[in-house]
């Protein structure tokens, strides 16, 4: 048996057992694995991947699929190629192929689909933004989930919360909500509206942290000026919550360690990067970072203080809008925009002006269907890799445990393009890995983990120019149409996006009558889509929801990035619903 990591865009970073037989088993010996794995782990070699290279629909083999590739971008100039990297694996070495791009001089997709807005905000306040593991969470007294489902998305949190006071803060009634004592539905959109609202009434009654505020933070009384220009009434409206909510929320925090965990769903909006900055701004009124069983925790930056290989100065242009049309030959690796990117019609459009659309992957899906040449990827025990997770401090190494059959490395097809052109190649694999662990790795009760984690996250002091917190003083709210519903976009367990088993039903509130399978029109200035839908209680009456990865669902969402870190803002748009005769 040996022992390797879990690759997927996830908080857990799972340590795996690998037997014989490839059968995969949670390392019992992790501190944060424990011995359990997902569904899509403990089903992983059931789910289908390609199998063989494919030209025009044709099997050809890796080497004449490799030749085509070397062929194509030596006939299309740099500046009408595109590189598109996604998430489907969040090793180290899957940026290898950015070097051969960005040497090539080729256009570079820079941005996220997922948490850059947020990561923007949360750096801007406390210079990095820092991992809360569930090491730490354990020893907190009162944890809000704040926008984040454990169950689905961080499985190997939940032990931490057991025993402790739980506050969720979600549109959607999540399961853990049953548990919790206090669940405030917000408003979607309104996350911001109401941070302030909870920091102005911790200002009111005098809860905050003077000391910490005091010897931590940059512009207190600036943020503090700021807040005097809201009425407490018009944050709740705009949150959609109640001041007895608010008194309650005090009262279950008051003299607590208390840990805040922040999720996605909260930031994908044009001022994403303000909204974390507002729920930051409110821990550090509570004085929570730096101390044991206290923080905000996102996604962190997982590779803070390590040395970055494959960092490149290149031509870019931002992923969430970025116009496949303007390119003749498009790269796209591990992602799948034909479904995951925002306008998706306008996505689908572009991809199919392309004379040469390249698919680099693992799995089948709706932009590997378009392709004109589909090479296979080794899975990630066919390849040497390193893992840093953005939920914990430890080091997941991932050594090569069987050979691959059908697929090649993002290292080996690297270096294959390199020197096809003559550029220079990369250093030895092993090399490189190993200087990635050396740069920033500690020994820790037999473990690897990051050097940033040896003291408590901002015990010493924040990564701001002052070392000090910097609150929010403003923001640019961008407001919604008034009619219409929120479309909410969230994960479910069987399903990572479009990996794996997805999930197509429209959920609507009870409140509008509708039965299961009824048929309705969704429209919304991007696009118009049908579907079957399935009644919810646990929704608010102004929302609807669809999980990511549902069919068409990227029709209805918006053209647009966030105000800060290109990011995309799926929530930025409201629809309308008709339903079918």
């Amino acid at each position: 048996m040996r022992l390797t990591t879990c690759p997927l865009d996830c908080f857990d970073g799972c340590s795996i057992v690998v037997a014989e037989n490839l059968k995969l088993k949670g390392n019992k010996a992790h501190p944060i694995t424990q011995g359990y794995l997902c569904h899509h782990l403990n089903h992983y070699h059931q789910f289908e991947r390609i199998e063989e290279p494919r030209y025009l629909g044709q099997s050809i083999s890796m080497d004449e699929a490799l030749k085509i590739l070397v062929e194509k971008l030596k006939c299309h100039a740099p500046s009408q190629t595109l590189y598109f990297k996604g998430s489907g694996n969040l090793g180290v070495m899957q940026s290898a192929s950015k070097r051969f791009f960005a040497e090539h001089h080729a256009i570079l997709a820079s941005g996220s689909l997922c948490d850059e807005a947020g990561d923007a905000g949360i750096c801007e306040g406390r210079g990095a933004n820092l991992a809360l593991s569930p090491l730490h969470v354990k020893e907190a007294e009162v944890v809000i989930l704040w926008g984040r489902n454990p169950s689905v998305t961080n499985s190997h949190m939940l032990p931490s919360l057991k025993g402790k006071t739980l506050i969720v803060i979600d549109p959607v009634k999540i399961d853990l909500a049953n548990h919790a004592t206090l669940h405030l539905q917000v408003k979607p959109k309104g996350d911001l509206f109401l941070a302030l609202a909870l920091a102005k009434a911790l200002l009111h009654v005098k809860q905050e942290d003077k000391v910490f505020l005091q010897e931590r933070t940059l512009n207190f009384e600036a943020f503090r000026e700021f807040l005097e220009g809201f009425t407490q009434e018009e944050l709740l409206l705009k949150a959609d919550v109640s001041t007895s909510q608010i008194e309650q929320f005090l009262e279950l925090i008051y003299g607590k360690k208390v840990c805040i965990l922040a999720g996605v769903g909260v930031q994908k909006y044009r001022f994403g990067h303000s909204v974390l900055r507002s729920i930051d701004a409110l821990g550090a009124l509570l004085g929570l970072f730096g101390k044991e069983g206290c923080g905000v925790g996102y996604l962190s930056n997982s590779g803070f203080g390590f040395y970055a290989p494959f960092k490149v100065k290149a031509q870019t242009e931002p992923l969430p809008i970025v116009d496949f049309s303007k390119f003749e030959l498009v790269f796209i690796q591990g992602g799948n925009p034909m479904s995951q990117m925002p306008s998706t019609l306008k996505v689908r459009e572009g991809i199919e002006k392309a004379s040469c659309v390249v698919y680099f992957g693992l799995h089948e899906n709706e932009t590997s269907q378009k392709a004109h040449l589909v090479i296979p990827a080794c899975s990630f025990l066919e390849k040497e890799d390193v893992k840093l997770s953005y939920g914990h401090p430890f080091i997941g190494k991932m050594p090569k445990i069987v050979e691959s059959e059908v697929g090649i490395s993002e290292y080996a097809l690297s270096q294959t393009l390199l020197n096809a052109f003559g550029y220079t190649p990369l250093e030895e694999e092993q090399t490189i890995l190993e200087k990635v662990i050396a740069s920033n790795s500690v020994q820790k009760e037999g473990f690897l983990i990051s050097k940033s984690y040896a003291d408590l996250p901002y015990a010493k002091g924040f990564y701001t120019p002052s070392g000090r917190f910097k609150f929010l003083e403003s923001f640019d709210e961008e407001p919604l149409l008034d009619e219409g519903f929120y479309l909410i976009s969230a994960k479910q367990n069987r399903s990572l996006n479009s990996q794996f088993i997805t999930d197509d039903y429209l959920y609507v509130p009870k409140s509008l009558g509708l039965e299961q399978e009824d048929r309705v029109l969704l429209s919304s200035p991007y696009g118009k889509c049908e579907y079957a839908v399935m009644p919810c209680e646990e929704l608010r009456d102004d929302c609807l929801l669809l999980y990511s990865g549902a069919k068409n669902g990227n029709v209805l969402t918006p053209h647009l990035m966030s105000q800060k870190g290109d990011c995309a803002v799926y929530q930025e748009v409201k629809v309308r619903l008709d339903k079918k005769k």
